[in-house]
């Protein structure tokens, strides 16, 4: 599909790459892996002909269509969902034909609609918007009203809707809620074509990826498999070239012993001068080098307070009288508590972690708190509240204002960030080093709790390996927030679930959760209008039960006759629609030589009723699976 032959470029007085070359396959999802700043955005622009190399060392097959995820979309008054449809530029551009087209074209306006499946566009537009957190509301507002990182998530679903045959998506999670993250997995798996994928997220890597390329040294190497697979190869690829250089050494001793025993005497003259050319021969074995990754520094607190830390019961919380975010809050937190925050964005995690940093005081209800309990909060607005004039230094400064110079120097190296970077100002530092001062000054007074909201934004995977490392030898208390599954895994050991108003204990694990989020994510496509708040509210524990009891599952959920009703109802929608559809195309065919101007709204409305169709099969579906487990 993609073909780079002997690539080199150099820019802005750097090496990116020297003579790359690599083939990805048709078809495959891979993930471009590499240390920040090495350059894999600058080789997505290479492909996207935004930036130039001195030839043709980029081919792409003539008519393959590149889509990528460059940049949040404007705040037009254009609705979601029309946005959405518009990204399908052939579709687009025929239904705009057909206003002003002859009659003897629209047969063959109307031909290629229906080869591209033009009807099902609304509904597959609604699919994907739905799996990244637009309702059915949601999705006839306009783009005006929403802010920049919901912009990103319709530039995400544009992409993804317009399915181009070499999708390029960099870090495409990083706007997205750990909900948003799980559907676009799944999706992305499902993918028709070629995708090529910047991400850190360990887990995405490893579910979707079916090769990773690896940028490292100026050079692509592709690695079949994912990314567990390659650093399995990768390891096994270093031992090997540490055996030939061991190999290398020992015969190069060997020889050059012999040189220097023999190389005065005359008759071992011609053995010697022999064997010193093929010392010079001899082609030094490369080695992988690996980079020094700074550990992160998360003390403890040096004692240990009487438990429990935190103590909830009945609590409301909100940023106005009377109108509270979350509700009824009875929970416990005590010092040695992992706690993973779930839920959409809106649903009120960062509400949560406020009161918990005491930054918000509960309206109704009691918090009970230690008095001496400090809390270290880490939240990603912080890094785009920086003041890019400010250094490194500076803010040691601030925070160690009686400490000598030395120490603050001494700290900041301890952070990762080296003497050079101590005086350079926040605006020329990345986003990891960012992330990495702010994450260890948080955590510089040694809090009983640390409370992370999306840590790993900015950070490759290396550095996410340091701080969950950092975080299993703190021992203190941890709430986190994050769209990493892997870092969310492996650090939590108790999920709280933010929805419908309030906290409460998830009983599952991540695969539950996982499972969950995608069948509520079905559930919303097949029948949006259906589903009422109870149902919502007692599907939130329901995963781990299904686990544990599924005999207790089937008697709290529908009865037979209910699901019976269901199935008989979707299948009486589906005949009146398929009927519908049939009378509107009887309709266009007479329109099509009487009334050109009347396929304009016939159009819109067979792709409605398509739509309305759709839902009904998939709430058909839905109900049969669901009477077949209970029958």
């Amino acid at each position: 599909m993609l073909q780079i032959t002997d690539l080199t470029f150099n820019a802005w007085g750097r090496k990116f790459l020297v003579d790359a070359s690599v083939s990805l396959p048709p078809g495959s999802k891979v993930g471009l892996v590499g240390r920040n700043g090495i350059g894999k955005s600058t080789l997505f622009k290479l492909i996207l002909g935004e930036l130039h190399a001195a030839g043709d060392e980029i081919s792409l097959p003539k008519t393959a269509r590149i889509g990528s995820v460059d940049q949040e979309h404007p705040a037009t008054p254009v609705s979601v969902i029309d946005t959405i449809l518009e990204a399908d530029v052939e579709r687009h551009t025929l239904l705009a034909r057909l206003e002003t087209a002859e009659p003897e074209e629209m047969g063959e306006i109307w031909s290629r609609l229906i080869e591209i499946d033009a009807d099902a566009a609304p509904a597959r537009a609604a699919e994907i918007l739905v799996g990244l957190g637009f309702d059915q509301e949601n999705q006839a507002r306009p783009m005006s009203e929403f802010s920049g990182g919901w912009r990103m998530r319709v530039a995400l679903a544009a992409a993804l809707f317009a399915e181009p045959d070499m999708l390029l998506l960099d870090e495409p999670t990083n706007y997205l809620d750990l909900e948003g993250a799980l559907w676009l997995e799944a999706r992305l798996k499902k993918y028709p074509h070629t995708a090529l994928i910047i991400s850190h997220d360990r887990e995405m890597l490893n579910e979707v990826c079916t090769h990773i390329l690896h940028l490292a040294n100026h050079t692509l190497t592709l690695y079949t498999g994912n990314y567990d697979a390659f650093e399995k190869a990768r390891a096994e690829k270093a031992r090997l070239q540490l055996s030939a250089k061991a190999k290398q050494d020992a015969e190069r001793a060997h020889l050059q012993a012999f040189v220097d025993r023999f190389k005065a005497k005359a008759s071992k003259a011609a053995q010697a001068q022999s064997r010193m050319k093929r010392l010079e021969k001899m082609q030094p074995v490369a080695t992988t080098i690996e980079e020094r990754v700074a550990p992160f520094t998360l003390p403890s607190p040096p004692r240990p307070l009487a438990p429990p830390l935190i103590r909830l019961e009945r609590a409301n919380v909100g940023y106005e009288p009377g109108k509270p975010i979350l509700r009824n809050l009875n929970l416990r937190m005590d010092l040695d508590d992992r706690i993973g925050l779930l839920g959409v964005n809106g649903a009120g995690k960062s509400t949560f972690a406020k009161m918990i940093a005491g930054a918000l005081d509960v309206s109704e209800g009691e918090l009970h708190r230690d008095r001496k309990m400090r809390v270290g909060w880490f939240h990603q607005h912080q890094i785009e509240a920086m003041d890019p004039t400010d250094t490194p230094l500076e803010i040691i400064r601030r925070a160690m204002p009686d400490a000598p110079e030395s120490a603050r120097r001494s700290k900041l190296a301890q952070f990762g960030l080296g003497y050079e970077k101590q005086e350079t100002t926040v605006d020329s530092l990345s986003g990891g080093e960012r992330a990495r001062l702010l994450l260890n000054m948080v955590a510089m007074d040694a809090p009983h709790v640390l409370i992370l909201d999306e840590p790993t934004n900015h950070l490759d995977i290396d550095s996410r390996r340091a701080l969950l490392d950092a975080l299993n030898d703190y021992n203190g208390a941890v709430i986190l927030i994050t769209h990493d599954r892997s870092l969310m895994e492996m650090v939590a050991d108790r999920l709280w679930l933010a929805a419908d108003g309030t906290v409460k204990p998830f009983d599952g694990d991540m695969d539950d959760y996982a499972k969950f989020v995608l069948d509520r994510a079905k559930q919303a496509i097949a029948k949006p209008s259906q589903i009422k708040k109870e149902e919502a509210k007692a599907d939130s524990g329901a995963p781990a039960q299904n686990n544990k009891n599924r005999k207790n599952d089937k008697k709290s959920g529908p009865s037979p006759s209910t699901l019976r009703h269901a199935v008989k109802k979707a299948e009486e929608t589906m005949n009146r629609l398929t009927a519908e559809i049939a009378r509107i195309d009887d309709d266009m065919a007479t329109a099509s030589v009487s009334n050109p101007k009347a396929l304009e709204g016939l159009t819109r409305a067979r792709a409605k009723t398509e739509a309305d169709l759709a839902a009904a099969e998939a709430a058909w579906v839905a109900a049969e699976e669901a009477l077949a487990e209970v029958a």
